[in-house]
């Protein structure tokens, strides 16, 4: 599962991906500084794993970790190749979900591909290419199905009309109303571009007292609550400081946590005298699908699980006082983890 950085250039993508990768990416003041996808990986912020070490008092910690594309920056015209935009958007393809980085600060000394700052006008750039990326795949699909003049195959051409007029009328496929799941699987095959979610994520200047900028930053929220999407406001132009670690006034934790929840994804946890590590996981696994996750050997003989949530380990301080007050699951292959359950899986050796 992979998560990719887009963005107009200069919206503040790499200097982003540079933060929360520990990275050294280079990051220049002209378009397309970025050619080739820069990859990284970059913990979770969970505030549990601290709670759970005051009552363990273990000496090591391992965060969920999420992978991280930086993608070169868009601009418009992309849909047709534009400074390098086919090759961009395929790398766009490849991944699960998307941080859509608007810039929203001033500085002259940083180029604006656009001439001026203007977040709303920025945004449906983006958009715009991803949609007519998206409209040219439809298209050569409908062509393939009209040559074959199958019967068959006439649901899945009214779903992709539809899916077109939705497209035209400068709408993301992500908020279109699909009836069936069926009609979700007429498109899968072709990875579209604005199915996948995206996360929106403001660079502003904390310096600027610009009315303007904070007038366009409450439009776009007022667009993307009608999308349904999520947006977080951050200044990357401010150092990072890590206190305790914690990320501290920068709203990269906000950022890393809605991404993690965008991707499906939330974690268990295993903890012991040496380490208290956390497990990310899809949404709806099953125990016996978990295990995998930490070995495979715990598949082949899994036996049961036996489950603590967080919240009564917490409680009652300690795993044979969870016990005592009956707190303790134990679970067969097929129970649904919950997201801060605390596991412990017996198997066959």
């Amino acid at each position: 599962m992979k998560c990719g950085i887009i963005g107009l250039p200069n919206s503040g993508k790499s200097t982003f991906f540079n933060i929360i990768s520990n990275s050294k990416v280079l990051s220049e003041n002209f378009p397309f500084c970025t050619i080739e996808p820069n990859h990284g990986i970059t913990k979770v912020p969970d505030h549990r794993l601290y709670e759970l070490k005051k009552i363990v008092h273990t000496k090591k910690i391992v965060p969920s970790e999420l992978k991280i594309v930086d993608i070169a920056g868009l601009i418009r015209g992309s849909h047709k190749g534009e400074g390098l935009g086919n090759k961009f958007l395929s790398h766009i393809r490849e991944t699960n979900a998307i941080i859509h980085m608007i810039r929203c600060f001033q500085d002259e000394s940083i180029l604006h591909v656009e001439g001026s700052v203007n977040p709303i006008r920025d945004k449906e750039i983006i958009d715009t290419e991803l949609q007519l990326k998206d409209l040219e795949s439809i298209e050569k699909k409908i062509e393939r199905i009209n040559k074959k003049r199958d019967k068959n195959e006439e649901p899945i051409l009214n779903t992709l009309k539809n899916i077109i007029s939705f497209l035209k009328k400068g709408k993301n496929i992500r908020t279109f109303p699909f009836k069936e799941e069926k009609e979700r699987n007429y498109i899968r095959e072709l990875q579209l571009l604005t199915v996948k979610p995206v996360l929106y994520v403001c660079n502003i200047n904390d310096d600027d007292n610009n009315k303007e900028i904070y007038y366009h930053i409450k439009n776009i929220e007022k667009v993307i609550k009608e999308e349904n999407s999520i947006l977080v406001i951050l200044c990357l132009k401010r150092k990072l400081e890590k206190e305790k670690n914690n990320w501290k006034n920068t709203g990269i934790d906000k950022v890393l946590k809605e991404t993690f929840k965008l991707l499906d994804l939330h974690s268990f946890f295993t903890v012991g005298d040496k380490e208290i590590r956390s497990w990310q996981i899809p949404r709806k696994y099953t125990a016996y699908e978990a295990s995998s996750v930490i070995h495979t050997d715990l598949k082949k003989g899994f036996i049961r699980a036996e489950v603590i949530h967080y919240n009564d380990f917490i409680k009652y301080g300690s795993e044979d006082k969870a016990k005592k007050a009956g707190k303790i699951l134990l679970a067969g292959k097929n129970y649904l983890i919950q997201d801060g359950d605390i596991i412990h899986f017996r198997f066959n050796r």
